[in-house]
């Protein structure tokens, strides 16, 4: 018995919730995301109330689906009304964040600056030359965007130089030894 798909998913005021052919629309003031949904659960939408049950009880994968479903419909309706951040910060001599109109240019060490494009619904801030501010409606996409900047300069283990998130804990190694 899944625990969080038993609870239901409350739309607070300014919320509209659809149901048709399959998918699932949230509007909301932040933007409107759409949900595909599996054949292994049933969604139920009572006014400002909406459930989720497994079509099949015994059905693990139906199990399985079921808390999913429910989570990635919870997520969606606080995107559309408060959204998501992801924050990042730059260790490193002459690391820098700067923005060009939607864009993300990046200084990393590297022989030229790398340039990351904002994909639809996402956007940045940098107050700080070394940080970085991502935000959207879509939980999963602020998250692989900010996924993707990480991976242009993973943080490493000597100095602790590159693109890690606020708060990440990189543990260090030693270095040589005379």
């Amino acid at each position: 018995m899944s625990r969080i798909g038993k609870l239901s998913v409350d739309a607070p005021a300014g919320v509209d919730l659809k149901l048709a052919d399959g998918t699932i629309t949230v509007k909301g003031p932040k933007g409107e995301l759409k949900l595909i949904l599996t054949e292994d659960v049933v969604v139920k939408v009572d006014g400002r109330q909406l459930s989720v049950e497994p079509r099949d009880a015994e059905d693990r994968k139906s199990k399985a689906m079921w808390g999913t479903t429910r989570a990635n419909i919870q997520n969606m309706v606080l995107g559309v009304t408060t959204g998501f951040e992801k924050n990042l910060e730059l260790l490193g001599v002459g690391y820098r964040a700067a923005l060009k109109g939607k864009d993300l240019e990046l200084s990393l060490g590297y022989s030229h600056p790398v340039v990351y494009k904002a994909p639809a619904g996402i956007t940045f801030a940098s107050a700080k030359p070394t940080e970085i501010k991502i935000t959207g409606a879509d939980k999963q996409k602020v998250g692989q965007v900010a996924a993707e900047i990480r991976s242009f300069r993973p943080p490493e283990p000597y100095k602790g130089k590159g693109v890690r998130k606020v708060g990440e804990f990189v543990r260090r190694k030693e270095g040589k030894k005379k």
